[in-house]
């Protein structure tokens, strides 16, 4: 996920602020925190002081223009990894290897895992309606799959297989009959054994050892090695995230990435504990936002204290402690229905709700990328589990787009049918709304259709 610029305004010293939703400084600083999230980090700058857009656009024309060329240099240049044209591409003995000799407690948790992940897009998939007829009229929709993904998969510090489920399966279940796998290579020069392994599960045999910007060059392109691709999918950094946007038309992408985020709306029916656990796992993505929304200043103060007292002893605790210090908040509004207005404004990938009403709660959220209801339903069921893809829409972009599933892989195609009788019907109103448009030609293709009069006559 992608790094927020500081927000040294909220919270200082690892100490949280409670923000007052009705405080008029507060809430100004509430809509900043609001932008900056949707901002994402598109404007950062890169090492070398130029900007995100303008480093992504060389990386693309380079990889463009000279293929597997450029993408042995940039790979020696970000990951200062050395490969052969030959390296680009995991070899099948390879992927078979890693599968083979993998833990077995490991192949039967991923089972279990593909298995959630199936059935639920299986249950969720688009299928076609009947059709629409009426006379000799005939309205229809079909749906097809995709024919060639692309699946990024980060490396380093932001490190995901179970992207590798959570996008592959999917697609799988659409129908997608060739899928690609790039991700970067670590110090060794190779791509991380849990990565092969769940790709040797899912028989996906296509798999490079290509990272960042010029992966999805790759990837939208096409090279000697890799072969272009239909869609990207999948979720990555500052730089992987500007490069999806920029080849977007000429490949299809789930979405633009941004941070990591959770919105907790909770009431005093809540344990302390938990609800800051929750921000803790989310903050642990670093960056990661994590925003507790509460009617109760005693839960406010007490998770405040919780998060203060867990965050020191994780394994990753000062990735944790700046992103607290950085990306999160704690905001006291006046009741439950205006945390669910506050919650709709922030749109956020992930929302969960701890209340004693949880189901009447529930009919005033609008816009979230994923809902988990209920005390005892963590986002880390959703991120590894439970069957919904963790692919979700970050930034505030759940106001208009949602996680990614099957019906991502699909296409649906408009099927329209007539006979000549029921042209015969329609044609004057084609006719007119053509001709309004001073689309002449339009009107001719219909008008050319029609019996002659002698032809009438004569029937």
């Amino acid at each position: 996920m992608q790094k927020l610029p500081l927000c040294r305004t909220f919270l200082k010293a690892m100490t949280i602020r409670i923000l007052k939703h009705d405080d008029l400084l507060d809430f100004e600083q509430i809509r900043q925190l609001q932008n900056r999230l949707r901002a994402g980090n598109l404007t950062a700058r890169s090492s070398s002081e130029q900007s995100v857009p303008s480093v992504v656009r060389r990386i693309i024309q380079s990889v463009a223009y000279d293929g597997d060329d450029a993408l042995i240099r940039l790979t020696a240049e970000f990951d200062d990894i050395w490969l052969s044209p030959a390296l680009l591409r995991v070899s099948l003995d390879k992927i078979d290897e890693v599968h083979n000799r993998a833990e077995p407690a490991f192949l039967v948790l991923i089972r279990r895992v593909i298995d959630n992940v199936r059935r639920y897009q299986e249950n969720i998939m688009s299928r076609a309606a009947p059709a629409i007829r009426r006379g000799g009229r005939e309205m229809s929709i079909r749906y097809t799959p995709i024919d060639r993904v692309g699946v990024y998969v980060p490396g380093g510090k932001a490190f995901y297989p179970s992207t590798v489920l959570m996008a592959a399966v999917p697609a799988q279940v659409a129908g997608v009959r060739e899928i690609a796998i790039a991700s970067p290579p670590s110090c060794d020069g190779d791509i991380n054994s849990m990565v092969l392994a769940l790709a040797g599960e899912l028989g996906i045999t296509e798999i490079y050892r290509i990272g960042g910007a010029q992966a999805i060059a790759a990837l939208a392109f096409g090279t000697k090695t890799v072969r272009a691709v239909d869609k990207i999918v999948g979720p990555g950094n500052a730089f992987v995230a500007e490069a999806k946007r920029q080849v977007f038309g000429r490949v299809g992408i789930d979405c633009i990435a941004g941070p990591s985020e959770v919105v907790v709306i909770a009431d005093d029916s809540a344990n302390a504990a938990w609800a800051a656990s929750d921000l803790l796992a989310q903050a642990e993505h670093n960056p990661g936002s994590a925003i507790l929304i509460t009617p109760s200043q005693f839960l406010a103060g007490a998770v405040k204290s919780s998060l203060e007292e867990q965050a020191g002893k994780l394994l990753r605790a000062s990735a944790v402690a700046e992103a607290l210090e950085n990306y999160c908040a704690i905001i006291a509004v006046r009741n439950i229905e205006t945390a669910c207005q506050l919650a709709n404004d922030f749109a956020p990938e992930h929302l969960q709700i701890m209340t004693r009403d949880d189901q009447a709660v529930l009919k005033l959220i609008k816009h979230a990328g994923a809902i988990f209801l209920g005390h005892h339903t963590p986002v880390s069921l959703g991120d590894y589990y439970a069957g919904p893809s963790h692919v979700l829409p970050t930034g505030g972009t759940g106001r208009f787009s949602g996680p990614l599933s099957c019906n991502d892989f699909l296409k649906p195609t408009s099927i329209i049918s007539y006979d000549c009788e029921s042209l015969a019907e329609d044609s004057a109103d084609v006719i007119d709304f053509a001709t309004r448009e001073g689309l002449t030609a339009h009107a001719e293709a219909v008008r050319v259709r029609l019996p002659k009069k002698d032809e009438k006559n004569a029937k």
